[in-house]
């Protein structure tokens, strides 16, 4: 049977902000967009129930919170009425993509007017308890194969540790180098940002294929993902006087979601960069883009940079700043012993890959059998 969302649930606000529940320690969990924010001593929701962000950032992202549990007002509850089980409702509105219908610039906003129409295939309690059963079971396999992948990640920054200790306290006395110094001797041989300003394409420039342009948000489980690409035509590409990215350059997110650091692999001549990346390209002779890529990763420089973020009210970290970077530069042939070992984990990690998106595809047919 089909029916709209509105015939299935009600609408619930919250009024509790954030700072109300600072300091508070109670038994009963407080939820925001990032999940789980704190607890207090009372509860607005006896039963199971859905939520939903309703501003700012993570706008459309769908929670299924306990019984006895809060929300704050960035968020807004659905409440099931009696013909659907809460998991159901959940698994329907994530079908939904709620995020499409945000609207506001600064600050995005979606208003359960205008989705509240939105239409899905009702099941039986029966039928409804399951797919509820299916779709948990394959939610714990794509669970278990993003673990295996953070565990491959974990196995090669205990690998750098040991072979290059800790870039703090720089154990071993390898050389030590700012960004700008290694530009002028040549070992970073081309630093670049992305393109802004004038040259920043308007989303009506963009095509459905031609060359890749690419954003922080492509870097995906520490690898570029080109399928989450936009494309620009060669002519339009062609004007674009920086951002310019090639096969082998290591990949910075420097801004907004500031940290994720990637190895760009690409059969493509070149690749644009968006306003939130920044590229290193290394001299192979001097700088094995492998180790460079965990050295960005490890908790030495990323003291680095997140210093310099809190003395800026944005979350970024400008070229100049990265200029001042500093680096530990060991001997080429223990760069290399590294780089060949993360090789052998990036096959692991491919064979994991592969089977996490067989997996996500399996659950998005799923998805759609049942809601669509």
């Amino acid at each position: 049977m089909r029916v709209k969302l509105e015939d299935v649930c009600e609408r619930g606000t919250s009024s509790l902000m954030q700072k109300d529940i600072v300091d508070k320690n109670g038994k009963y969990p407080v939820y925001g967009a990032s999940g789980r924010i704190g607890s207090m001593e009372t509860y607005q929701q006896e039963h199971q129930t859905v939520a939903v962000v309703k501003d700012g950032a993570g706008i459309g992202r769908t929670m299924l919170l306990p019984e006895k549990s809060s929300i704050i007002g960035t968020m807004q509850y659905l409440i099931p009425k009696n013909c659907i089980e809460p998991e159901y409702l959940y698994y329907a509105v994530k079908y939904m993509h709620l995020e499409k219908y945000f609207s506001g610039a600064t600050i995005p906003h979606i208003y359960f007017r205008d989705y509240k129409t939105e239409e899905f295939n009702l099941h039986n309690k029966t039928e409804q308890q399951e797919i509820i059963s299916t779709l948990k079971r394959v939610e714990a396999v794509i669970s278990n194969r993003r673990e295996q992948l953070a565990m491959l990640d974990e196995l090669v920054k205990a690998r750098f540790v040991e072979m290059f200790g800790d870039p703090i306290s720089n154990p071993f006395g390898f050389k030590v180098k700012t960004l700008q110094k290694m530009i002028d001797d040549g070992t970073i041989m081309y630093h670049l940002d992305g393109n802004h300003g004038s040259d920043y394409p308007r989303n009506e420039e963009f095509v459905e294929c031609g060359v890749p342009y690419i954003s922080a948000n492509c870097i995906v489980h520490n690898d570029v993902n080109l399928k989450l690409a936009k494309h620009l035509t060669e002519e339009r590409a062609s004007k674009l006087r920086k951002g310019i990215a090639q096969n082998g350059d290591v990949l910075f997110a420097h801004n907004a979601t500031v940290g994720p650091v990637a190895i760009l692999y690409t059969d493509d001549e070149k690749v644009i960069l968006g306003t939130s990346l920044t590229a290193y390209r290394c001299d192979k002779e001097r700088m094995v883009p492998d180790y460079l890529k965990a050295y960005m990763q490890s908790e030495g420089f990323v003291c680095q940079y997140t210093k310099d973020m809190k003395q800026t009210t944005r979350n970024q970290v400008p070229i100049t700043a990265q200029r001042k970077f500093l680096f530990v530069i060991p001997p080429l042939s223990l760069q290399n012993q590294f780089a060949a070992f993360a090789a052998e984990v990036d096959k692991s990690k491919a064979d994991v890959q592969k089977a996490l998106d067989q997996t996500q595809l399996l659950f998005d047919s799923l998805m759609q059998q049942y809601f669509g």
